[in-house]
């Protein structure tokens, strides 16, 4: 009796927990259909009253036309709302009725939009002409922001000419400006599609209107010409910049160099310096960007080259000189001559700083001498060389990796004393304590992330969910799950197909079909891998009747997963 009271107080726990989760979502479901026992989700998912014989032909024909007259009557309901037809009158009567009595319902149907989406609905209606469109989104009732723009422009699949469009229109509104930063969304944005000839059109149309472009404008378009290897684009850019009001000086050509480096074009970088050498002035800067460019691949010979022609102009070598060239040693596996150069530092009037320390303790890292990496991090405390957050993400990182936990933990502890982890700091390190043993000490990095008040990533809450499945625990699951939820993440198929397996693991196989229930009834379809282990696990202890009912309720999904793809295929979604 025990036991069967326990189970199921458990089933009562799971509906509240999983069941009643609807009216937390984002898609507000009640808005558009209200509820009621004979609703389309009910309806479809629901076997509690299910005819004792399914395969009769009379209750299957009865069923047929049962359904059909249900879904004609709900499609024709919902569809007098949108279209302001009265199903039952007459359209002499329909054009006599109040429109505002019909006004209500049609701001319940896109009411569960965001504003970005409702902006970018209005694109798939292919209206015609510029006006058309002008209107039709200034009828979207949408409180407009740079943010806004910014999601309109950088998500969905907008084409090169509906974001033009778009732009042109939000910054006539009184509520963005017309200057550099809006332009500047635009443009990172059609770059990042990679619609260049639209994102030039809009650069010289922005200094034909009188807006000064700035430096972060010149970094935004030179690197996504330079992302997508249009080297000679970019270097083009460089030469006629006084067509948009800027200079060819140093400041500009750091940025050419710095964007062609950090995208691994550093041989066109450093056969570009020296063909504009004379022409434009350097800095020690600009040495110090070529310098960093050859470094990355531990080319020790071309940085002594550039560090000749960098004393012969003039320039002594800084921190950041000294810290590319230590970097470029480790690279090169010359870990003694590092440590040699570290060690010059103060003789030559360079005091190291933290991007120093951090070189050498990613050095060390690499042959895998954890105890010279934890002497220069004492050294670094001792000299009162604040770390950051980079330091303590090679050291945990490389403890992690060495599978060194303790280590690990403890040098998280002095972290999060020190400095607040960044998010995808605290992802990297669950990645990496997720991948092999149990997972106590994910679940303490997380605990002591939570307490510090840094933000958890879906991401990380997906690997713990992960981890915690994998090894049954199914009480910390739960835990983890709300605490998800509290966060403001909604769960999504993955998150499901893990509470359903450490059921299954568990055998609390009616709370595991309750959650397949949940997770059908969401819009979302588990993997074939999580259907048959369950099927499998209910045929196993006898279940027959339970594991006919789930595939039912499977049956159906699979059917609407499969209309959904082929609606995407087409093109029939924002």
């Amino acid at each position: 009796m025990a036991f069967g009271a326990s189970r199921r107080f458990l089933s009562h726990q799971f509906r509240g927990c999983f069941l009643g989760r609807l009216a937390s979502c984002r898609y507000h479901y009640p808005l558009l259909y209200p509820p009621s026992p004979s609703s389309a989700l009910s309806f479809l998912f629901s076997t509690l009253d299910e005819p004792p014989n399914l395969f009769d032909d009379g209750v299957l024909a009865d069923r047929t036309r049962n359904q059909r007259s249900i879904d004609e009557r709900f499609v024709i309901s919902e569809l007098s709302d949108l279209l302001l037809v009265n199903p039952h009158g007459s359209v002499s009567n329909t054009l006599n009725e109040n429109p505002s009595e019909k006004q209500m319902p049609i701001r319940a149907v896109d009411g569960f939009l965001l504003p970005e989406e409702k902006l970018r609905g209005v694109f798939l209606q292919k209206l015609n002409g510029k006006t058309a469109i002008e209107h039709a989104l200034a009828n979207t009732d949408v409180n407009l922001s740079q943010d806004v723009v910014n999601k309109v422009l950088n998500t969905g699949s907008l084409g090169s000419e509906a974001m033009v469009t778009f732009f042109y229109w939000a910054i006539k509104q009184p509520s963005i400006p017309k200057d550099t930063s809006s332009y500047n969304i635009i443009l990172k944005a059609l770059g990042r599609r990679r619609f260049f000839d639209s994102m030039m059109h809009v650069l010289h149309k922005m200094t034909r209107e009188g807006v000064n472009a700035n430096m972060e404008t010149v970094s935004i378009v030179v690197d996504s010409l330079v992302k997508a290897h249009q080297v000679s684009k970019a270097l083009q850019l460089f030469r006629n910049l006084k067509e948009i009001g800027l200079e060819c000086d140093t400041e500009t050509l750091n940025i050419l160099l710095e964007c062609m480096c950090r995208r691994s074009h550093v041989g066109a970088a450093n056969s570009f310096f020296n063909l504009i050498k004379g022409n434009v002035p350097f800095n020690a800067m600009t040495y110090n960007i070529i310098i960093g460019g050859w470094s990355r691949y531990g080319r020790h010979s071309e940085v002594e080259r550039i560090l000749k022609a960098m004393e012969v102009d003039g320039f002594s070598p800084d921190c950041l000189t000294y810290t590319y060239l230590i970097e470029c040693l480790g690279r090169a596996n010359r870990i003694d001559d590092a440590v040699k150069i570290f060690d010059k530092m103060d003789e030559n009037g360079c005091k190291p700083d933290v991007n120093a320390y951090n070189a050498m303790i990613s050095n060390f890292i690499c042959i895998g001498d954890f105890d010279e990496c934890l002497t220069y991090y004492k050294r670094m405390l001792s000299n009162r060389c604040e770390p950051d957050i980079n330091t303590y993400s090679n050291l945990i990182i490389g403890f992690l990796k060495a599978k060194k936990v303790a280590d690990a933990l403890e040098m998280f502890d002095e972290m999060v004393a020190r400095i607040i982890p960044t998010t995808g700091a605290i992802t990297s390190f669950m990645k990496l304590s997720c991948s092999y043993g149990p997972p106590h000490a994910a679940m303490l990095i997380y605990k002591k992330a939570r307490k510090v008040g840094c933000r958890i990533s879906k991401n990380a809450y997906k690997l713990l969910l992960m981890r915690l499945s994998l090894f049954g625990k199914f009480g910390m699951l739960l835990n983890i799950w709300n605490e998800m939820q509290e966060s403001g993440y909604d769960p999504d198929v993955e998150t499901y197909e893990h509470v359903i397996d450490c059921l299954c693991k568990t055998g609390q196989l009616e709370n595991a079909v309750l959650v397949m229930e949940e997770c059908l009834r969401q819009g979302f379809f588990p993997s074939r891998q999580i259907r048959s282990k369950l099927n499998n696990k209910l045929l196993d202890c006898n279940r027959t009747e339970m594991a006919y009912k789930l595939w039912l309720k499977i049956k159906v999904a699979r059917h609407q997963e499969n209309l959904q793809r082929c609606w995407r295929a087409k093109g029939w979604h924002h």
